[in-house]
């Protein structure tokens, strides 16, 4: 299978953005989970434009597409705040009092 050369060069742009960003974020933040949530954009950025490709998509699978993957991931994030609810109010729980 031959792919257009757009895709790799979106590929590339994407990875270089989010390493560029993901650098930027982390030496300012200190914190690893902005850089988590930029690195699952940009393969989700890369993904739909593989199955653009790949599947020669049309402007109305494309957008049928984005809503199917947007329902799945609504679902996904709530099912897992109900299911980690429990061990969230366990670990605060067990955690030391605040100094003042």
């Amino acid at each position: 299978m031959v792919y257009s050369s757009w895709l790799s060069a979106l590929g590339w742009g994407i990875f270089f953005l989010g390493l560029v960003a993901s650098i930027i974020i982390f030496s300012v933040k200190r914190k690893f989970y902005p850089v988590m949530y930029l690195a699952s954009i940009a393969i989700y950025i890369f993904t739909i434009g593989f199955m653009v490709d790949a599947f020669k998509l049309g402007k109305n699978w494309i957008l049928i597409l984005l809503v199917i993957s947007s329902i799945l991931f609504i679902l996904a994030g709530v099912w897992f705040s109900y299911k980690f609810q429990r061990k969230k109010s366990e670990i605060l729980q067990s955690l030391p009092p605040r100094r003042k």
